[in-house]
Order: C-alpha cells, then sequence, then structure tokens
C-alpha cells in the first residue's frame, strides 16, 4: 500500500486526520527497516504499512494507525521508545511500547513460551486494549505469509500459539472475521492432511450437490419477500476448521455431518429479526436443541444474532443466522472499534472478562497452570445463568453451581458452602443449564476445597481454588518444618535465639523465618545443613 492510499483511507472515516503526521510515520518506518526484508522476500517496511491497512478497515484512531506503522521499529531498528515519544508524542508511545513488549518473549518450553505472551497480553490491554488491536493485525498479516518460513517446526509453533491465544481473543473482542482467518490458516499448518481432505471433500460436493447455495438462497429469500420482508440473504460453505472441530466433538466421519452450510438474514431492524424466524419456522422444520438467542441474551463480547437450523428440501440441515444490518456490521469487525473507543467506561463489556483474566493472572501458580486456565476463561459461551436479582452471568458448558459463586466475587466462591438453582437446594457440582437461577448460600468460616478442582470448568474458580490449596499446603509444609526445627536446637549444645535463625535463613539464601521453615518441611535443607547455618563452625 502506497503512502497516499493509507492517507485516503484514514481521510475516507476522518476527515480532520493529521496527515503530514501519518505521512512522518510512513516515512520514518520506511527509513528506520531499510533495507531488511522478510521471508518472502518483500521489504519488511511492507509488513508494518500492511498493519496500519488493516487498521485502517476498523476505522481506527490517528494513534492506532501510527502506532501499526511503527509497531517493529523499537525490536527490530535502532529506535528507541524515546525516539517515538520526541517524534510521535507520549501516547504513540505507550501504545508502540506495549506492542512491542508482547512480541520480547523469552522462549522457554512451548507452554512457558505461549503462557508468557498471554501475561505479557494481559497486562498490555489492561491499561489500552488499542494494543491488543495492533497485535491482532500483526498476527494476521504474519499469518498470511507464515508459508515463506521454511522451517516447518518454526511454522507449527507460530500457528499453534495463534490457535490457543490469537484466534480467542480475537473472538473475545468480536473480531469473527480476525479469528476465522487466523484458525484457516493454523489449521492448514497443524493438520495438514485434514485440512486437505476437507477443502477437497468441499469442492466435491460443490460440483455434485443437487440443492446448490443458490437454490436455498432462492428459496429463503422468496419466502421473506412472500411475507412482506426486506432482507439480505448470504449463503456459505462452513469454515474449514469449524468442519474439522465438529467432526471432533461428535466423532464422526465427514460424512455423517449434514449442516455444512450456512446462511445468513440480515433485517433492516431487530424487530424484524423475530417476524424471519417466525417466518423460517413455519416453512421449514426447525432441528430441536438447535436455536440460540443471542439479541435477548448477547455473548459478553457483545455479539447478537439469531442462530437456529432447519430441515431444507430432501431433509438437508441448514444452519441460519439471523440479525439486524448494524449487527451485522458489529459482529465483523465493528465491536473492536467500538471497544477501543469505550475502553474507559466501567459498564462496558469488556471490562469484565479482562479483569478475571488478570485475577486469573496474579494467582496461576506457573506458566502452564495460567495457560490452562486463561484458555477456560478465553472459549466460547454457551451458558446463561442469572443471580436471584437478575443479573446475567455467562459460562463455558458444564459449568457448575461453584463456577457461578466465583463468577460474581473470589470471595463469595470461597465461602460457598450450598446452591439453589431455580429455588431448590442441589450439590455444589451440579452443572448449569440455559436460563437457570441460582443462589449462593455461603459461610463466614468456609473455605475452598481442594476436591472442587475435580468439578469447576472455568479458569477463574480454577486459579482461585489452586491458589488456595497451594497456601493451605505451604502452611502444612511451614508447621513440619517448625518441628524439626524444634528438635535441632533441642539437640544443639548451645542456646539458639532468634538473631541466629534469621541469621541462618540469610546466609542459606531464604527471605526470611518462613521461607526457611517451608524449606525444613519440604526437605529443601536437611538437619545438618540446618544447624551448620545456625551455629557456623560448629
Amino acid at each position: 500500500m502506497r503512502q497516499y492510499e493509507l492517507v485516503d483511507r484514514v481521510r475516507a472515516y476522518t476527515p480532520d486526520v493529521d496527515e503530514d503526521r501519518l505521512n512522518r510515520a510512513y516515512v520514518y518506518t520506511v527509513q528506520m527497516h531499510g533495507s531488511q526484508k522478510r521471508a518472502s522476500g518483500d521489504p519488511y517496511f511492507s509488513h508494518p504499512v500492511e498493519v496500519a491497512g488493516l487498521m485502517t478497515d476498523l476505522k481506527m484512531d490517528e494513534e492506532t494507525i501510527i502506532t501499526a506503522l511503527l509497531h517493529d521499529t523499537v525490536e527490530d531498528t535502532l529506535t528507541t521508545i524515546e525516539d517515538v515519544e520526541i517524534k510521535f508524542g507520549s501516547e504513540v508511545a505507550q501504545l508502540v511500547d506495549g506492542v512491542t513488549k508482547l512480541s520480547k518473549i523469552e522462549a522457554q518450553t512451548e507452554d512457558e513460551r505461549a503462557a508468557e505472551n498471554l501475561r505479557k497480553f494481559l497486562l498490555a490491554i489492561s491499561n489500552d486494549i488499542r494494543v491488543l488491536l495492533v497485535k491482532l493485525a500483526d498476527r494476521l498479516h504474519n499469518m498470511r505469509t507464515l508459508h515463506y518460513i521454511k522451517s516447518e517446526e518454526k511454522r507449527r509453533r507460530i500457528a499453534k500459539e495463534t490457535m490457543d491465544i490469537y484466534a480467542p481473543l480475537a473472538e473475545r473482542i468480536g473480531m469473527y472475521e480476525y479469528m476465522r482467518e487466523m484458525q484457516l490458516l493454523a489449521f492448514e499448518q497443524l493438520e495438514p492432511e485434514a485440512y486437505e481432505t476437507i477443502i477437497r471433500r468441499l469442492k466435491h460436493i460443490r460440483d455434485n450437490a443437487e440443492t446448490s447455495l443458490d437454490t436455498i438462497n432462492q428459496g429463503i429469500s422468496k419466502e421473506m419477500q412472500r411475507h412482506g420482508l426486506k432482507v439480505a440473504v448470504s449463503g456459505r460453505e462452513k469454515h474449514p476448521y469449524s468442519i474439522w472441530r465438529k467432526m471432533q466433538e461428535r466423532h464422526v466421519a465427514f460424512d455423517q455431518l449434514s449442516d455444512i452450510n450456512a446462511f445468513r438474514i440480515i433485517t433492516e431492524n431487530p424487530e424484524d429479526c423475530y417476524w424471519a424466524l417466525g417466518v423460517l419456522h413455519r416453512k421449514w422444520q426447525m432441528v430441536p436443541g438447535r436455536f440460540k438467542d443471542f439479541i435477548s441474551t448477547p455473548k459478553r463480547n457483545g455479539y447478537r444474532s439469531i442462530h437456529t437450523t432447519i430441515l431444507f428440501a430432501q431433509n438437508m440441515r441448514v444452519e441460519v443466522q439471523i440479525r439486524s444490518k448494524a449487527m451485522h456490521e458489529a459482529s465483523e469487525f465493528g465491536l473492536a472499534a467500538h471497544w477501543a473507543y469505550k475502553q474507559h467506561d466501567a459498564a462496558d463489556g469488556q471490562a469484565g472478562w479482562i479483569r478475571d483474566l488478570i485475577e486469573i493472572l496474579d494467582t496461576s501458580h506457573d506458566a502452564e497452570d495460567l495457560l490452562e486456565n486463561a484458555r477456560m476463561a478465553m472459549y466460547h459461551d454457551r451458558i446463561f445463568a442469572f443471580s436471584p436479582k437478575g443479573a446475567l452471568h455467562q459460562f463455558p458448558k458444564g459449568a457448575t453451581a461453584v463456577d457461578f459463586a466465583y463468577a460474581v466475587h473470589t470471595d463469595l466462591g470461597d465461602k460457598t458452602v450450598g446452591a439453589k438453582i431455580n429455588g431448590r437446594h442441589v450439590p455444589l457440582r451440579t452443572q448449569l443449564s440455559n436460563g437457570d437461577m441460582v443462589e449462593i448460600l455461603k459461610s463466614a468460616a468456609q473455605e475452598p476445597q481442594a476436591n472442587w478442582l475435580n468439578f469447576v470448568v472455568t479458569g477463574k474458580a480454577r486459579a482461585a481454588i489452586r491458589r488456595h490449596v497451594r497456601f493451605q499446603e505451604r502452611d502444612e509444609l511451614i508447621a513440619i518444618g517448625r518441628e524439626l526445627y524444634d528438635e535441632v536446637v533441642q539437640r544443639s549444645p548451645i542456646k539458639i535465639g532468634k538473631k541466629a535463625l534469621d541469621a541462618a535463613a540469610d546466609r542459606l539464601g531464604y527471605d526470611g523465618e518462613e521461607d526457611l521453615m517451608h524449606a525444613v518441611g519440604t526437605g529443601k535443607v536437611n538437619d545438618k545443613q540446618l544447624i551448620k547455618a545456625l551455629v557456623p563452625g560448629l
């Protein structure tokens, strides 16, 4: 993309943009990256320019566009954050610094690397979600050119990280187009045989289908017109990765999948969505259990739409999404811009899940723990349940009353002793169903129980319970260490006081008395080492 084309794109939705500042940023990134090349052989500066172009698709503000242009300069050139601040201001410098920190990852094991990446993500996006938008666009463009990297191991590592972290984060903020493309490109690298098989089977169906997408499209469109509804109907094959995941979840072969076609009905206004739904269900039989109303109860990322599946001609299953024009615009890219501009609004939908992830960050013990808990927190919300006061909470499938308690507040989860679902006392391990009203019973004397880990499914609940269990185990080991220490002191030929204990901890490299007792309790420090540290020269 040329310099004037980028400026024209931004000016199209922000007429008063500072064109000189944009031009300076474009020229600066070209100059700083100089003769650097990408794996594809293209000049390196083409990458930040393309990322900036992706930001214009989201109609992002001037600061974000400039950040996209400069996002690799600090990491890959002689530019410093101070240089960026002097030339383009403190806001751009902070954003570039946030994106740069996400890229400086010390590689350990795959999980540790991915977890550290996520850790930096959470801290950066808690300050400004525009950092996440630039990083997602950066990753998307890198995935588009991933095939140029010669090392298969490196391609697979990048693809796995994309599938585990970047695609779920894109979904979380409603960037479904980014999510789908990332999943497709990662799927191609991670499961090349399955990818090729599904692509080939889809082509075969297209070439031989008796009921084509056009036929279904025309059938639905005519039925809508017959009832006086002004709608736009579009059909598409399901995403290859979505098909593969469904095959894995249902343990079925490709031939057993009957709903590989998906259609959208775009209405003029929200009221017409329900009218269109009525027309569909009167004309064609709906498939039980396949209806979801995300207009009445939107997803946590703000996504709104009605989902249903109907039996078309020859009992062909057809998935249909119904949404208004405004909902459709928001569902593809608009939510990203909405979130960026509303990020400081405490009532905004993003606040809850970011707070949850930050809490998981604080309570997770190690890299694998963090990654597991955060994956749970980021993936699809499928269950909707209510508090007695009518507050709506969303959960992954299989969530229990304890998950509900932790979703309301960590302290409530810790003190949970019982639960009522729809007014009836139930065991804490009871799984929630859509529409349940959940009341949590608590006691100040209660503490989290280790056996809760056998049935809770949310990352927030698991992180909080594990943290308590670790502290509980630590307290027990400290008590054991203290008993062993007392035995050593009793055997000592000289009196040992508090000063000698503090000095021993220091000599052995432990941070105070508690840490030393924990080390003794776990066997890291034996009797001989302990007495030698307590009475040097004995």
